[in-house]
């Protein structure tokens, strides 16, 4: 009997069983809980995912419940990766992108490069609802969020504005720029050295929320403030279908944190959700599309010495049977759940890379 052709399925199929079988047991996803409604985010969705919960329990839609977790975060002014209070580009300009997505009308909504309003999720839900469109950039953006009844404010808060002008006048050692000797007594600027590894600079942030209700209806949401200083009108994954966020109603929901331009290259929530699709948990899905995003990881600047990406990337998923998952590059990443019934906690995540050693 002649081989069976290979198809885009059969090889989907292969490579689902392959993760599959090189999993320890640990790094599986737990069986599903009865409970639901269920939220799954990054690490700093803790609060989030609750609300999520929290809102899906009193009848909202999963994609209003993501929005409503995610506004925590984009109000709060020591969240610097996301909304008001998050770090400016090099410039001194906040801007800040989000996506929504429903997985029950394959509808979505997106915003990139937004200024002056602290909500950009509501602004992303805004666009879904109210458009034919999916992505709104800039000036554009900002012109519909005001006709649309946002407010417009500055988001630069002072502890971010330190913040900045302390990276301006320590970036290079040949500008015009001189570094204050009393800037590292600021206790502004101590917590922010302190919380993102000392002179490293170490950027990290962005909020995803992925949930579930009882109906077996998904949505999501992301949301980032972007790249520490970063260059002005860079987008990075967040506000990308596909790429910081993918939802369909027949087969679940992911999101993504870390490294935006790793993950747009290989489409990363959209890849997780494919590979759920063809039977992979949301964990094996969240493990097999990383594997993808080290193989793609080629140009020289990117790599280490051992040939490893030197940026991490998380991503997040749950399916529709309830079971939630999640993985990142390097070991000790953590992420957000929570269930109907039960309080919001954290989970280690599974990982490639036990060290970066």
């Amino acid at each position: 009997m002649a081989p069976s052709p290979l198809t885009r399925r059969s090889l989907i199929t292969t490579a689902v069983a392959g993760a599959a079988a090189s999993l320890a047991p640990s790094a599986r996803s737990s069986s599903p809980q009865a409970a639901l409604p269920v939220a799954v985010g990054s690490v700093n969705a803790l609060a989030a995912v609750q609300r999520a919960v929290e809102r899906m329990l009193a009848g909202d839609l999963p994609v209003d419940a993501a929005v409503a977790g995610v506004s925590l975060n984009e109000d709060d002014p020591n969240e610097i990766g996301v909304g008001y209070g998050g770090i400016p580009n090099e410039e001194g300009v906040v801007q800040l992108d989000a996506a929504v997505m429903d997985g029950t009308t394959m509808a979505a909504g997106a915003v990139a490069a937004l200024e002056g309003i602290r909500h950009p999720s509501h602004v992303a839900l805004e666009v879904m609802r109210r458009t034919t469109r999916v992505l709104l950039v800039g000036e554009g953006a900002k012109r519909f969020a005001l006709a649309h009844g946002f407010k417009e404010e500055n988001l630069l808060t002072e502890r971010a504005r330190k913040i900045w002008l302390h990276w301006k006048d320590t970036a290079s050692p040949s500008d015009d720029w001189l570094p204050d000797p009393a800037a590292l007594d600021d206790p502004d600027l101590k917590w922010f050295l302190e919380r993102d590894g000392g002179d490293a600079f170490n950027p990290h942030g962005t909020v995803h929320v992925s949930a579930l209700d009882a109906a077996g209806r998904v949505g999501c949401c992301t949301s980032t403030s972007g790249l520490y200083f970063k260059l002005p009108g860079r987008v990075g994954d967040s506000p990308l279908i596909g790429c910081g966020l993918y939802c369909d109603g027949e087969v679940g929901s992911a999101g993504a944190t870390g490294h935006g331009e790793s993950c747009i290259l290989a489409a990363g929530a959209h890849t997780v959700v494919e590979f759920m699709r063809h039977g992979a948990t949301p964990t094996e899905a969240c493990l097999e599309t990383l594997r993808r995003v080290v193989r793609n990881t080629r140009r020289p600047f990117l790599l280490d010495a051992k040939g490893r990406p030197k940026n991490g990337l998380s991503l997040y998923a749950l399916n529709l049977k309830g079971e939630v998952g999640a993985a990142a590059t390097y070991r000790g990443r953590r992420f957000a759940v929570c269930r109907a019934g039960a309080p919001a906690r954290l989970e280690e995540a599974a990982y490639l890379f036990a060290s970066r050693d």
